[in-house]
């Protein structure tokens, strides 16, 4: 017998209180718009499907680690940044002393360049937690801190900011294991699919079925409040931030092994492009409420219109007018989802 106190929800009203469901109706939309218009130029196909999830895959691993942080309540504009300076670092402990590098096997200077991009999320989370600033300035900071040192040490060094060559040096593996394509369907796929759909699953899992989520979704809330019962706000807030540095390092090694080089502008506008597609996804710039889910579909999104403008032939620089109407968009959707919650 059902307790008449307890409010039914019906199934409408309970997709609309989830964060990913307005990502997942406008993914459906813009599959159908593509699919419709550009029939004719094999945008239903293997081929173009492997192309979207290849581009999606590297900004989805970005989105994932960003949506962490963003429903704790923060943001890290660094990550973009991080991304050319981790792939730079990689590049010039392997690049041989001669060519102005230091000559490092690949295993140790993948390890060193892991470390070293850890403690830059480490600095971001210490910084914000110690000075108390919004993250938004700090690692705005912290931006043109890591894309000036990306740029200015390699050349420095080697006169370039550009390094190329890491298969001449890989002994162990690496780039198999981050550059691997699979055949399927006569398409190729990058094996960094793999890399986020794993990512995207143990977060999900951290998130929604431990103490951790707990504590991320009840910061992103009410810092004061979670700081009271007991969570160990700061804690979670570095890690956070050291989250966010890992995925970056993560993107530029796939990028370092699949290209066979590093750029030291490589991952500029990443950072507002993984935000928005975690807006997208239905997680509030406010915190406390969102999913890693939606931002899989923000991702998807983005890499499916990227395509799609590709195929159609029309002008590229469409693409920033959609990502700005999303943007505004996705913001007003999920007000009015956190005023329906709210209510329910």
């Amino acid at each position: 017998m059902t307790d008449e106190r307890v409010r039914q929800m019906s199934l409408a009203n309970r997709l609309l209180t989830r964060p990913e469901f307005g990502a997942f109706l406008a993914l459906v939309v813009v599959w159908v718009f593509f699919a419709i218009v550009a029939f004719d130029n094999n945008f239903v196909s293997w081929v173009t499907t492997a192309a979207i999830l290849n581009r999606a895959a590297p900004l989805g691993i970005l989105a994932v680690a960003v949506a962490l942080l963003m429903i704790a309540g923060e943001f890290d504009l660094s990550i973009g940044s991080i991304v050319g300076f981790a792939g730079m670092a990689i590049m010039l402990l392997i690049t041989p002393a001669e060519a102005g590098g230091f000559g490092l096997p690949v295993w140790m200077a993948v390890l060193i360049a892991l470390i070293i991009t850890l403690l830059t999320g480490f600095f971001n989370g210490v910084l914000v937690m110690a000075t108390r600033l919004p993250s938004f300035i700090i690692t705005l900071g912290s931006l043109f801190i890591f894309r000036g040192l990306a740029v200015a040490i390699p050349r420095l060094m080697t006169n370039r900011t550009q390094l190329g060559g890491f298969e001449d040096y890989d002994s162990g593996g690496w780039a198999a294991a981050f550059a691997t394509k699979i055949e399927f369907g006569g398409a190729r796929f990058d094996i960094a699919i793999i890399w986020w759909i794993v990512i995207a699953a143990i977060a999900t899992i951290v998130l929604l079925k431990t103490h951790i989520g707990n504590w991320i979704f009840g910061t992103g809330g009410d810092a004061n409040a979670a700081r009271n019962v007991g969570v160990p706000v700061a804690k979670l807030k570095i890690a956070l931030f050291m989250v966010t540095a890992l995925a970056a390092f993560t993107v530029a090694l796939i990028q370092a092994t699949q290209l066979n080089s590093a750029d030291s502008l490589r991952g500029t506008l990443k950072e507002f492009e993984a935000i928005i597609a975690v807006v997208v996804g239905g997680t509030l710039l406010t915190g406390g409420y969102g999913s890693v889910l939606g931002p899989v579909f923000g991702a998807l999104i983005f890499a499916m219109v990227q395509q799609g403008i590709i195929i159609t032939g029309v002008d590229g620089d469409w693409f920033r007018v959609f990502v700005g109407g999303i943007l505004v968009l996705a913001v007003i959707f999920n007000n009015f989802i956190r005023q329906r919650a709210s209510k329910r």
